[in-house]
């Protein structure tokens, strides 16, 4: 459904820092960085990337979203959420565990990165 997510950062060798280690623990190798600055984690299955804003404007989160990362199981989303903590990242909602709700069983780990942007690593329980 999606081929990118791009967020910005004020500060994008933080950023890289902080996404090495989370997309790490869940299988995904270190961002690369162009001539421009902006850092690309690439997968078969889209590209997130950051950047400076280009219209120079310090970088905002957006207030009410979330970008989700799939894990492969529980323990991977609890790797993923130690690895931001360790590496510039703020815990923020209920401490990583299982919901359920509408969508069904979901186990759940979320972080805020060090642009403020909000994040989960979700695993789909049987």
């Amino acid at each position: 459904m999606f081929s990118h997510i791009m967020l910005g950062a004020d500060d994008t060798a933080a950023s890289k820092k902080f996404y090495d280690a989370t997309l790490g623990a869940l299988g995904i190798a270190p961002g690369n960085v162009d001539d421009k600055g902006r850092v690309f984690y690439m997968t078969p299955t889209g590209v997130l990337a950051l950047t400076q804003p280009i219209n120079g404007e310090p970088a905002s989160c957006a207030n009410g979203g979330t970008i989700g990362f799939a894990a492969k199981s529980p323990a991977e989303a609890d790797a993923w959420h130690a690895a931001g903590v360790a590496n510039g990242g703020t815990a923020c909602e209920d401490p990583p565990g299982i919901r359920e709700g509408a969508i069904g069983k979901l186990y759940l780990a979320y972080l805020r990165d060090p642009s403020g942007n909000k994040l989960c690593a979700l695993h789909r329980l049987g």
